[in-house]
């Protein structure tokens, strides 16, 4: 089949922009007739574009070469809307419905969606007398069915959040993702991969924080990054400064100001940090970057709320520093997380729990003293955040041992314990998970940790307490196990 000349075009567009450009040139290089409505016609024709105004759009699609026409943002749409009739109402159905039309019948009809494909089709036009190519057309079509598929998708999670009592886990799940950027690769340079935003982003998310320096993200940067931001936004109080690698934090700690945070974030591990992530919960000040300048900290990012201008001229003495700004920092909030697995998705609900110290036990017969609960509260927020099995060794605020990822907890305390050394003597251990065995306890108390704070729950927490009880060591149950895997 010969692949059709452009003659009759229908144009609804809500993004304008270059529509005026893209129909005066099908009108006078090609002869094409525009046809229009509403909004899109008025602005046509103000801008000197020759059009026929219609108004029924019914079997559309069928009686022309080509349809131009883009959907507003839902999202975007129904913000303003007060009522929850206002949002039904503003649920586009003419649009949608041409759409689907048109690229059913790509065949013969050129479906546009996007502004940016203007040039490429009428490039593609000047070559082929008037006409699009059908691999064109085809590729055309997909693109709007992923545009109303979209649409759809926004439509449905809108609808979900006004009505009582939805499933949490239907039996079949929409999530909207739109594209922030390609990556050069994967986890590995062999990979392909790219970011994606998802359209129940909050306002401080990681994907919503603005980069203000330094070459594009990679993949595992993304996912480092993450792993900090997700500790940080347990800390609101006080200054703190996290710092990752390999998805663990190899330096946390709190301090009178985000320098000292800093400063003493750092202390905890200065090899690891070497080529890690920086997260604060404070503007980042032009001396939290000398001090990083001053200690030859190589880094690949630094995550904050916001810069001051002084910090933002130092680093951008660093061409390869990714600098993201959050402009703020969300509280952990109900939402739903996506992992892939062979063949399929695995969704669960974040890990948020109102945990209230005040109700937390201690089955041991020392209590800890206000210094080590303080340490132990500290300690637990950031162990969260840690791979499990995870051990924490903490003092004064500080992560100065961690023990990530191993098969058995025994392994983790030993290695936490050995990294934080001398410093063990009087510090407190914080466990993701129940001890199955008393043995981390003696492994813990070895090194001289004095309190410790897990979930509890084992079948053999009595044989963990009775050691604890003996060895004059405080033992805090929380009650909630914190497995990240």
């Amino acid at each position: 089949m010969k692949d059709p000349q452009i003659k009759r075009v229908f144009m609804s567009v809500v993004d304008k922009a270059g529509i005026d450009v893209f129909a005066r040139a099908l009108s006078e290089e090609f002869g094409a007739q525009i046809l229009s409505m509403g909004a899109t016609a008025r602005f046509l024709t103000e801008a000197g574009v020759p059009i026929t105004t219609i108004d029924d759009v019914a079997k559309l699609a069928e009686t022309v070469d080509m349809v131009v026409v883009n959907l507003g943002v839902f999202d975007e749409t129904v913000a303003d809307a007060a009522e929850f009739g206002a949002g039904v109402e503003a649920i586009d159905i003419d649009g949608s419905s041409v759409l689907r039309s048109a690229a059913k019948n790509h065949e013969s009809v050129t479906v546009v969606t996007d502004p940016e494909s203007y040039e490429l089709i009428l490039a593609e036009m000047r070559e082929n007398e008037g006409a699009t190519t059908f691999t064109t057309r085809r590729r055309l079509a997909l693109d709007a069915f992923r545009v109303t598929g979209a649409y759809d998708t926004a439509v449905s999670i809108w609808l979900a959040g006004k009505l009582d009592g939805v499933e949490q886990f239907p039996e079949k799940m929409n999530i909207q993702l739109f594209k922030q950027q390609d990556l050069r690769y994967g986890e590995n340079p062999h990979q392909t991969a790219a970011f994606y935003r998802r359209s129940t982003a909050t306002a401080h998310s990681l994907a919503n924080a603005k980069q203000l320096n330094g070459k594009p993200l990679s993949y595992n940067n993304l996912l480092d990054t993450d792993a900090c931001w997700a500790i940080m936004r347990e800390f609101t109080d006080e200054p703190v400064v996290i710092i990752m690698k390999h998805q663990n934090p190899c330096g946390s700690a709190s301090g009178s100001t985000i320098v000292e945070a800093f400063d003493r974030a750092f202390a905890c591990d200065t090899k690891s940090a070497f080529g890690g992530i920086v997260a604060a919960n404070r503007i980042v000040t032009a001396e939290v970057i000398e001090h990083i300048n001053e200690n030859e900290l190589f880094l690949e990012v630094i995550i904050a709320p916001g810069f001051e201008e002084g910090a933002l001229e130092l680093l951008h003495e660093k061409p390869n520093l990714r600098v993201l700004a959050t402009g703020g920092i969300d509280a952990p909030a109900f939402n739903l997380e996506f992992r892939s697995i062979d063949g399929g998705m695995i969704v669960q609900d974040v890990d948020i729990v109102a945990e209230e110290p005040e109700a937390f036990m201690v089955p041991t017969k020392r209590k800890p003293t206000a210094k080590e609960m303080d340490d132990l509260l500290f300690a637990w927020k950031v162990v969260k955040g840690m791979r499990s099995n995870a051990v924490l060794v903490a003092k004064d605020h500080a992560g100065i041992g961690v023990g990530p990822g191993q098969p058995n907890s025994v392994d983790s305390c030993a290695i936490a314990c050995t990294r934080a050394g001398d410093a063990c003597k009087g510090a407190v251990a914080a466990s993701d998970a129940f001890f199955p065995f008393k043995d981390n306890v003696s492994t813990l108390a070895s090194f001289g940790i004095t309190a410790i704070i897990q979930p509890g729950g084992s079948i053999r927490d009595e044989e963990s307490i009775e050691l604890c009880d003996e060895l004059g060591i405080a033992m805090v149950f929380t009650g909630y196990r914190h497995f990240r895997h």
